[in-house]
């Protein structure tokens, strides 16, 4: 990201961000994008209100045009009741939904986030994908996300890229990319032993056996190339209750591990 804002000098290739090359016209990016990479880059001993204010001045914001987007910014974020606390005794989630404020108080067309959600608990980081994706909607802008969740990215993102060690594998939508992946057959049942579901899991095309301890459920995994029904057949005379079969496509983190696999 600090490549694409013009910060860091590339040692090759190309970008366009809003029409304009980082290198020679990294201004001119800065000005129109908002960024939120791995600081939050707010004051703790102001409050939540002073520390909008400051980044608001700083992007010579009138004084009208300031207390309307603070305010707007704070209520869609849900804290405009803690506005005057000091941030210092704000948790990391209310730190980061106010740092991604931040970031739009000037209404830049494009927003880069660096994996917002990371050290979050899974209460906050919901909190957090929630807010990022009503906000979105109504400042009306682009978001260029870098995660390592997957699930994180098939929740929020329209457009996915799949990156490894700067090569492009793979770009589309969540669905695209999953339907291009191998689809794979899933069994659930209840019963039978550990050694019966073994001489099952020698049966051609069976990539996975696993107990569910929860619900106490045998879950199968059968790649294409698997006979379903002699697969049932063996867990049937293993003593497993079969209860459902059912074809789904692939995770968009099967996705990506089955990507970064064939590009060893």
């Amino acid at each position: 990201l600090l490549l694409l804002l013009g910060l860091l000098e590339p040692s090759g290739g190309e970008a366009k961000v809003l029409g304009f090359d980082p290198r020679t016209q990294g201004s001119d990016v800065r000005e129109r994008c908002g960024a939120l990479l791995e600081t939050t880059g707010l004051y703790d001993q102001l409050s939540a209100e002073d520390n909008l204010a400051f980044y608001a001045r700083a992007w010579h914001l009138s004084p009208q045009i300031r207390h309307q987007r603070i305010r707007a910014l704070l209520e869609q974020m849900g804290l405009w009741q803690r506005r005057r606390e000091r941030v210092a005794k704000w948790s990391r989630g209310m730190r980061q939904k106010l740092a991604v404020a931040r970031a739009l108080l000037h209404q830049p067309s494009l927003l880069f986030l660096d994996e917002p959600t990371a050290g979050l608990d899974v209460v906050a980081s919901n909190a957090l994908r929630n807010h990022l994706g009503s906000l979105v909607a109504a400042e009306g802008i682009t978001v260029f996300l870098t995660t390592h969740n997957m699930a994180e990215a098939e929740q929020l993102c329209h457009r996915v890229a799949v990156i490894r060690n700067g090569t492009l594998l793979a770009v589309g939508s969540p669905e695209d990319l999953r339907v291009a992946s191998s689809a794979h057959t899933v069994v659930r049942g209840q019963g039978g032993s550990p050694e019966a579901i073994q001489r099952v899991m020698d049966q051609p095309g069976v990539a996975t056996a696993n107990l569910d301890r929860d619900s106490d459920r045998w879950i199968l995994k059968l790649d294409p190339s698997a006979d379903i029904s002699q697969v049932v057949r063996q867990l049937v005379l293993a003593g497993v209750s079969v209860e459902e079969v059912s074809r789904e496509k692939a995770s968009l983190e099967e996705v990506f591990l089955a990507l970064v696999e064939e590009e060893r």
